[in-house]
């Protein structure tokens, strides 16, 4: 380490964070060291690292690059994600996780000399909002520009919030090493570890280049925030967050949970709302309201089916000069970017994906089609590029949450839209509750449930009767509790088409920000509230022009017994199987909502009109 390097880490006075830094020097081996700071001049030096030679190519549109993952490292690895745990630390059967002295044996083993005749980079960043109660201190060592250059682009700058922390010991710690590269790619897959150490806030990855097992502050950082939000009395969720725009220039935020491909980053992004953040969200306490803040200034989004029509707003970006990583699209002959679902025809496109060199209706060895661009393939681009971005996006304080939407892929069972009857069932019954349908073309077998406590399964790092816990409790004390509300876009007729349209979700919205307010009135039902047909007549016309009809309005909220009971009696059924630890309060309110149902099928039928249920 150079004598400057070496100046600008002790700047920061915290002994811990030196320690740290030392111990991966030691272990790993490399031949020198940067301690990258805020400072505009460093992050340029780490975007030119990356363009020569450190995980990214340039494109034809100025500030555009590409990365490439290897074939067999395109998605988080499940099977080698693991929690590193103390023979006193009970997560539940459910949790992968791994003995903390034979797992720490093990990645540090791998990680042995790793950096060997390459460039260790140390980078400090902030999640959360900087110098708020939301900030978390975090330091990255890697051998990657490409992974530093994405956090940069992710995170909030963090060297000089680092120094306010002074000599604490709560600061989350990553270390990363690609490993052994080909043209750029990790290709010792079969030694890839990404491990968690939950007593230590450290997070070990080596082996791999995606940028889901790499780029630490991700999903890999949530797992330690869930943590120790629930040791603090705060939540850190798998949530967007973003500002829906009522009458009178009225804004209320909302924040949402969905599954992948139900609707998550779109809902975020519909048009003529704002846009905060579209994937970790940090709540917090203040004031008798629940403040929400995003933890990210950045996207890393599935690239695909974005598209001028749908995604109006991340399209412009992606197609403008400025800063944008790519990774696993298809890049023509002609140094553009091109993925599945643009808006596009692909079928003349001819030029290199992470496969090599494509032309349309190439096969691989097994006779299967080599789609132009990955399934999961990805942008990461800054929020500030949006055009939609919220004014308050960077807010230290956060913003007052009115909402909470908590949706999923569902064919048969549940309306569009739904309000809780109060906190605790939509914790329950909404989020604790959620399941989405796999699909026949990418999952397997179609329309098997999956089900996904608030979309945050992968991530959750305490105990599941712990956290659905802490979430009831999280509303005691608070003058004003948040709507619960629960969203399906998926509803189909019994020809299998589609209820609604893509562009429907932004009435769902629009009512529920109105309902917050208590701009408009509500239907009872078993499971909660529902709209009035002349309220969402009124949103459709003005807002899509669409002129709304009884009929569907009908179709779309009957209210059906039999498969809201079923949905029940499977939840219910997990539970009992897998959480020991589930709060009993949970299984009073699954009885409670199976009598209401029971009662209203015995007074209306199995399958009711939601003008039946309206009181005379």
């Amino acid at each position: 380490m150079s004598a400057d390097n070496f100046d600008k880490l002790m700047t920061i006075a915290n002994p811990l964070m030196h320690d740290f830094v030392a111990d991966a020097v030691e272990l790993c081996q490399p031949d020198s060291v940067m301690v990258c700071t805020d400072a505009k001049e460093d992050i340029e030096a780490i975007r030119q690292m990356a363009l020569n030679g450190g995980g990214e190519t340039k494109l034809a549109a100025e500030g555009h690059t590409f990365h490439f993952d290897g074939y067999n490292d395109q998605a988080r690895d499940p099977k080698r994600t693991k929690y590193l745990v103390t023979p006193e630390m009970k997560l539940g059967k459910n949790l992968s996780q791994i003995d903390k002295k034979e797992g720490v044996e093990d990645v540090r083993s791998i990680l042995a000399g790793s950096m060997k005749g390459k460039q260790m980079l140390v980078a400090f960043f902030c999640l959360g909002p900087i110098n708020s109660k939301f900030s978390i201190s975090c330091v990255q060592v890697t051998d990657s520009p490409y992974v530093v250059h994405s956090e940069s682009i992710l995170y909030r700058p963090g060297y000089e919030q680092f120094k306010r922390i002074g000599d604490s010991d709560g600061f989350f710690k990553f270390i990363h090493t690609e490993g052994e590269t080909e043209n750029q790619v990790s290709i010792n897959t079969d030694k890839r570890r990404i491990y968690m150490d939950l007593e230590d806030n450290q997070v070990y990855s080596t082996n791999t280049q995606y940028a889901g097992n790499t780029v630490g502050l991700k999903k890999l950082a949530l797992r330690l925030g869930i943590q120790k939000a629930s040791n603090e009395g705060w939540l850190a969720e798998h949530m967007f967050v973003m500002g829906a725009h009522g009458p009178n220039k009225r804004v209320s935020y909302f924040a949402g949970a969905f599954p992948s491909a139900c609707g998550k980053t779109s809902t975020s992004m519909i048009s003529g709302q704002t846009i905060v953040g579209d994937d970790i969200a940090y709540l917090r306490k203040e004031g008798g309201e629940i403040r929400v803040a995003n933890v990210e200034q950045g996207i890393f989004g599935i690239i695909r089916d974005v598209n001028p029509t749908e995604d109006p707003e991340i399209y412009k970006s992606l197609t403008t000069p400025g800063e944008v990583i790519f990774g696993n699209v298809l890049i023509t002959d002609e140094g553009r970017p091109m993925w599945l679902g643009m808006g596009e025809d692909l079928s003349q496109a001819k030029g290199t994906n992470h496969g090599g060199e494509w032309t349309y209706g190439k096969k691989d060895e097994d006779g299967n089609e080599i789609t132009a661009s990955h399934k999961n393939a990805r942008y990461t681009v800054g929020i500030s590029s949006l055009d939609n971005r919220d004014p308050l996006a960077d807010a230290p304080e956060g913003v007052p949450l009115s909402g909470i939407f908590y949706g999923g892929r569902d064919s048969d069972t549940c309306v569009p839209v739904e309000q809780a009857f109060n906190w605790t069932e939509g914790i329950i019954l909404k989020g604790a509750s959620i399941e989405s349908e796999t699909t026949a073309a990418v999952l397997g077998a179609e329309g098997v449930r999956k089900f996904d406590l608030m979309s945050n399964l992968a991530f959750i790092s305490v105990p599941l009767g712990k956290y659905i816990q802490s979430n009831i409790d999280f509303a005691d004390g608070l003058d004003n509790v948040p709507s619960i509300f629960s969203v399906n876009y998926f509803l189909k007729n019994k020809e299998g088409q589609y209820l609604n349209t893509p562009l429907d979700k932004k009435v769902w919205l629009l009512w529920a920000e109105l309902r917050v307010n208590g701009d408009v009135d509500a239907i009872e039902t078993p499971t909660g509230y529902i709209p009035l047909y002349k309220d969402l007549a009124a949103l459709f016309k003005d807002n899509l022009g669409h002129d709304y009809t009884q009929g569907e309005y009908v179709e779309q909220f009957t209210i059906r017994i039999p498969e809201l009971l079923a949905k029940i009696d499977r939840v219910e059924k997990i539970y009992k199987e897998t959480v020991a630890s589930a709060p009993a309060i949970m299984y009073e309110t699954f009885d409670t909502q199976r009598k209401r149902l029971e009662d209203t099928k015995a007074k209306h039928g199995e399958y009711i009109s939601p003008f039946d249920l309206i009181k005379k």
